[in-house]
């Protein structure tokens, strides 16, 4: 590793948005300029990121802007990705349920480009749309989620209505929320489960077309 310098100079009016945009990439990951449009506003200025991705760099991290899609994401610096010992602080391992959540979010999200400039679903539709998909999840195990998501800025929603036509807001930042070895895995259990289903709808067709085969050989036999 390399020798760390570290030499910026922060001006007294931009010290505490700076902070902040830190503070918030620490804590959240996201900065996502639908919902936090000053602090979006500043990091995607050049010599404002350059700044923060030198803070960044003294304890291994870095931030990334993209611009088409107003957001800042916290991820590891290049230098210290296989560095042993330092911890991913804002890698979250979903569990196999969330994944699956986060598929529907994002399918929902994809459907609705394009309709409003804001990207939202009513919570009973998204109900719906999970039991579409066959998600297994409990009202406890759904909240629980989504109370996730929204710390890391992935969606968001006023935690205390939990009516049907509940507005949550849908972010471009669902499709960075993927540690890329889980959701692999993720990937092939369903695929796996997808294709237990498909041939055992195969063997019941084949059951069922021997069954009618046996039937008419019968008929016949009982014609003679």
């Amino acid at each position: 590793m390399s020798d760390i310098r570290l030499s910026i100079s922060i001006k007294e009016e931009n010290s505490n948005m700076f902070k902040r945009c830190i503070r918030k990439l620490l804590d959240s990951t996201f900065i996502v300029g639908d919902k936090d449009e000053k602090m979006y506003s500043f990091i995607a200025r050049e010599s404002n990121r350059q700044d923060i991705s030198d803070y960044l760099r003294m304890i291994g991290f870095d931030v990334f802007v993209d611009a088409n899609v107003r957001i800042a994401m916290l991820k590891p610096h290049e230098a210290d990705e296989e560095e042993v010992g330092l911890k991913r602080a804002n890698v979250v391992t979903f569990t196999t349920e969330q994944y699956h959540l986060l598929l529907v979010l994002w399918e929902v999200y994809l459907e609705n480009l394009g309709y409003s400039e804001e990207n939202a679903v009513l919570r009973g539709d998204l109900i719906d749309k999970i039991k579409a998909y066959e998600v297994d999840v409990d009202k406890t195990k759904l909240s629980a989620a989504m109370k996730l998501f929204k710390k890391y800025d992935l969606i968001d929603y006023d935690t205390k209505d939990e009516s049907e036509d509940a507005i949550i807001t849908l972010y471009p930042s669902l499709q960075f929320g993927w540690d890329i070895p889980q959701f692999r895995t993720v990937t092939a259990e369903y695929q796996k489960n997808e294709g237990a289903e498909a041939a055992e709808s195969e063997g019941k067709a084949g059951t069922e077309a021997t069954v009618t085969e046996d039937s008419l050989g019968t008929e016949e036999e009982d014609e003679e």
